[in-house]
């Protein structure tokens, strides 16, 4: 029974435009929570008895046996007010017992990012010898170019490119599209792959811009193995990641003097206070620069 109310409520969200990572997410939390309830108190327990208390000790179980982080657990519980929300909405509950609790409290991240240094270490490592080193290098460069999201690369077409105006047409979350700028290095790296694509190409093949030895279009977990392997031959760091390449991305971009609107645009996200986490990187360029051109910032000889 709620396994027949969970697929309808992930058929929702896939109507609503959600992206699969989105419900993939929700599904895997529902889950999660389905599992323990009925572990806890087998079949007996119907939807519209789980109350307050019972999400509450959920929450307890995940963060004392299983060391949840509160962010993680926050997350959680946003999956389960939405399902119960829903199933509100459609009478199969008189009220929402995920509402009333609070979401756990957590600083959020400063985002890690590779320096340009070890961006430019990352792009001369494709072996541009090898039709997978032409490949792989435009994928990177377009990654470090556009901040895309993974999921939105994978559906890139050989028409989402404009080469004349330099500009990517993206379909992102929420079912939107956006348009990205694109410099002039991805540019030619694309289309140095562009040329060399048909080597790919099979009846599979589709219009997907990137394709796999296969010649079936790149999944996401592929295109994940194919970054990785770059990425850990760069990363100092435990945490890096391919998600790293978005923050780079953004982090560069504002470093180097671009609008924080701009950047919310390009990333795709909806709200700029998601955007401005990466204004954390900022500040120290910004005192060096006040206390070099700021006039009442000189010292006497620095103004003779």
């Amino acid at each position: 029974m709620i396994n027949t109310k969970l697929e309808e409520y992930l058929n929702y969200l896939k109507a609503l435009g959600k992206s699969l990572n989105t419900r993939e997410a929700y599904e895997r939390d529902l889950q999660q929570f389905f599992a323990y309830i009925l572990d806890k108190y087998g079949n007996a327990l119907s939807l519209a008895e789980v109350d307050r208390y019972i999400i509450r000790d959920f929450m307890g179980y995940l963060y004392e046996s299983l060391g949840n982080s509160n962010r993680s657990i926050s997350r959680k519980l946003t999956s389960l007010k939405g399902f119960f929300k829903y199933a509100v909405h459609n009478h199969w509950i008189p009220n929402n017992p995920a509402l009333i609790i609070k979401n756990p409290k957590f600083e959020k991240k400063v985002p890690q990012f590779f320096s340009e240094k070890d961006m430019e270490l990352l792009l001369s490592l494709p072996d541009l010898s090898s039709k997978f080193g032409v490949r792989n290098l435009a994928i990177l460069e377009l990654f470090y170019s556009s901040g895309l999201r993974i999921s939105e690369l994978t559906i890139l077409t050989t028409e989402s490119i404009d080469f004349y105006k330099k500009i990517i047409r993206v379909h992102g979350k929420g079912d939107k599209t956006r348009l990205i700028p694109v410099g002039s290095k991805a540019i030619e790296a694309i289309q140095n792959y562009l040329a060399i694509r048909d080597s790919f190409k099979t009846k599979y093949s589709e219009n997907i811009l990137f394709l796999s030895k296969s010649g079936r279009p790149l999944d996401r977990k592929e295109l994940l193995e194919i970054l990785n392997q770059y990425i850990s031959l760069v990363a100092q760091r435990k945490g890096y990641s391919v998600h790293t390449l978005r923050h780079t991305f953004a982090t560069h971009m504002l470093s180097n003097g671009a609008d924080l609107r701009a950047i919310q645009e390009m990333l795709g996200h909806a709200n700029l206070s998601t955007t401005e986490i990466y204004t954390h990187v900022t500040m120290t360029d910004l005192s060096k620069t006040v206390n070099l051109l700021h006039p009442r910032s000189k010292s006497k000889k620095d103004k003779e």
